[in-house]
């Protein structure tokens, strides 16, 4: 797992080459405010040869922080971070390694036929019931999400993962109501929290697309306050002094910035957004699609990107995503060394500062 030594002694050895403030705290670690993503790329051995080239000089050139999870790539993303966590020139120590659990995963390719391989690898099996499923392909009942941790520490090789998510929850409300799902997280979470006093995981949270970033009454919306009130109960089942839900993962770039403007979650002086909720919370954001996947590598509003720093489009928007309120980590998905090599370069700049960040959206 990654520790504070580990993670310090990591930011000892690169923390000169970078902007202020680029090395940020997660708990008492000292963690790379860019992370990897692992998302994108098909299920084949030769894009895994590209991933672990590049995870490995991210882990050598100053990031981290990577993402991953089972369903990535028929789970071949979990296991290219593990040998890439394994091949860098880095200790284990200094790498914050977290991944996801939600969606079924396939395993190495795409069946032929993905009802039929649900239906026989997960449901006959029980591992997952028709109750619990929905769009036949999500599931975060305990049992299900606890045998995709065990499988998760397989794929990745490592003993402790740093950062399990709960993956789209908002998933569930497809079939099941707001309360439904709630209470279907706290008992999840008190699964986690189990695994994290048996020392299988060291922090959890949950990883959504929607949940947080739009208005209440959405078809989609979660209210992060009353899942970090789950969390809290959760803890207390399981007899833990205090709760290891440490984290949310959500999408935040130029284009999508309702994590930052859309006041949905209700604070304790009225309505605020996601990420300023979270900040207040003391709880740490991981931006996805911090490049839109991609899209905003050629393209940003010219306001924009005339208050950013950085020598591409691709950095400052990486470094806008950085500059947000409570953001700990912005990924960024990372298949190719030379896009490694660029993204480290955006760390190198500082970020916006509060007030220049706020007249963004003026």
């Amino acid at each position: 797992m990654a520790t504070a030594d580990g993670t310090y002694e990591y930011k000892l050895q690169h923390g000169d080459e970078f902007g202020r403030t680029y090395f940020r705290r997660f708990n008492d670690l000292a963690v790379s405010s860019i992370g990897a993503g692992t998302y994108l790329g098909d299920p084949t051995d030769a894009v895994d040869s590209r991933y672990h080239d590049a995870l490995t000089t991210a882990f050598e050139s100053g990031i981290n922080v990577v993402d991953t999870a089972s369903n990535y790539r028929c789970q071949r993303s979990e296991r290219v971070v593990g040998r890439a966590v394994e091949d860098a020139d880095v200790s284990r120590d200094a790498i914050f390694v977290s991944t996801k659990g939600g969606f079924l995963p396939f395993d190495g390719s795409r069946p032929e036929n993905p009802g039929e391989y649900v239906r026989e690898e997960f449901v006959e099996t029980g591992l997952v019931s028709r109750e619990d499923l929905v769009r036949g392909s999500h599931c975060i009942a305990p049992d299900f999400v606890d045998a995709q941790l065990d499988q998760s520490l397989a794929n990745l090789g490592v003993e402790e993962i740093d950062c399990y998510y709960v993956h789209n929850p908002e998933t569930q409300l497809e079939d099941n109501s707001p309360e439904d799902v709630y209470d279907q997280l706290e008992a999840t979470f008190t699964r986690l929290e189990e695994r994290a006093a048996a020392g299988d995981i060291s922090t959890y949270g949950v990883a959504t697309w929607n949940a947080f970033r739009v208005p209440e009454g959405d078809d989609q919306y979660l209210s992060l306050p009353e899942v970090v009130s789950r969390a809290r109960k959760a803890a207390k089942v399981a007899e833990n002094t205090a709760t290891h839900f440490r984290a949310v993962q959500l999408p935040f770039n130029v284009f999508m910035a309702d994590a930052f403007t859309v006041e949905a979650q209700s604070g304790p002086e009225g309505d605020q957004s996601a990420l300023w909720f979270a900040h207040e919370a003391g709880l740490n954001v991981f931006t996805s699609a911090s490049i839109a996947q991609g899209d905003l590598a050629s393209q940003i509003p010219a306001e924009v990107a005339e208050t950013l720093e950085g020598d591409s489009t691709v950095q400052r928007a990486i470094n806008f995503a950085r500059s947000a309120p409570g953001v700990t980590s912005s990924l960024v998905g990372m298949s190719r060394s030379e896009h490694v090599e660029e993204n480290v370069e955006a760390g190198r700049f500082d970020p916006m500062g509060a007030d220049a960040f706020d007249a963004v959206f003026e």
